[in-house]
């Protein structure tokens, strides 16, 4: 399939591992993944490598999204290279001020500007596209952390974040826009490995599963979402989290016949 007959996906810090991994995962399914990032080299990194694997340059666009224009400059720059927009992945992220004792005022309102008021002005934003189209999607990368806690201010984004994904799959189900949220656990990443292994073990230990989620487990959440195989759903929260989203570990099971 050509780039002009792909359906177009807006990825928010598509440059990192687990954006990287969205948009690998999208161009998988024949889509056009639209890399959105601050970080213009690596942007350029990541478009060589799409454009290797799938032999298609990918559209990206190197811009700081708390900007206060940045979503509307986005969505005009996607509509004059595409015309169109499929889906909006906000997957950009921000964790700061891990406790309330010292958490600053800095640090909350830079949380919630990237976690929560982005996804809401890019989707705004996106509404030239759907309003035309009627049709679209919206995935938001919520956190397990919205049902227990962590950080404050990242909880707070996360939770305020799934509020955002059911308030937008009522207000846009008129355009047949779906609007859902995937919420991952601690992710296996480069990134989070720098925090050693005790934290690995501590989040493995959370779960029910034997492994830590990867990048491509939430990626698969986010392309099924975003496929016409998931047209009839919205307003959920799917889950990428290996049992921790619930009470805990259980016991060891004893064999079946067995006290």
């Amino acid at each position: 399939m050509s780039s002009a007959g792909r359906p177009v996906a807006a990825v928010t810090g598509g440059a990192g591992e687990l954006g990287f991994a969205i948009c690998r995962r999208l161009a998988r399914a024949g889509m056009l993944p639209v890399m959105l990032d601050r970080d213009a080299a690596r942007l350029s990194e990541r478009a060589a490598a799409l454009e290797a694997e799938f032999g298609l340059p990918p559209s990206h666009i190197a811009l700081d999204l708390v900007a206060a224009d940045a979503a509307a400059r986005a969505m005009e720059q996607i509509a004059q290279r595409h015309g169109r927009l499929d889906c909006l992945v906000n997957n950009a992220g921000l964790s700061a001020g891990h406790q309330i004792a010292s958490i600053s005022l800095a640090d909350w309102e830079a949380v919630m500007r990237i976690n929560l008021t982005v996804p809401m002005l890019l989707a705004h934003a996106a509404m030239r596209f759907w309003r035309a189209q009627g049709s679209g999607s919206i995935v938001n990368m919520a956190s397990r952390t919205w049902l227990s806690g962590a950080g404050p201010a990242y909880t707070a984004s996360k939770a305020g974040l799934v509020g955002l994904t059911r308030s937008l799959a009522v207000q846009l189900g008129e355009f047949n826009v779906t609007v859902n949220a995937v919420a991952p656990s601690y992710v296996r990443s480069a990134f989070n490995s720098q925090s050693g292994p005790e934290t690995e073990r501590r989040h493995l230990r959370l779960g029910v599963l034997s492994r830590l989620a990867t990048p491509e487990d939430v990626a698969n959440a986010v392309a099924f979402l975003a496929s016409g195989e998931a047209r009839f759903i919205t307003g959920e929260v799917l889950h990428v989290a290996g049992g921790a989203q619930l009470a805990g570990r259980p016991q060891s099971v004893a064999p079946e016949g067995q006290a």
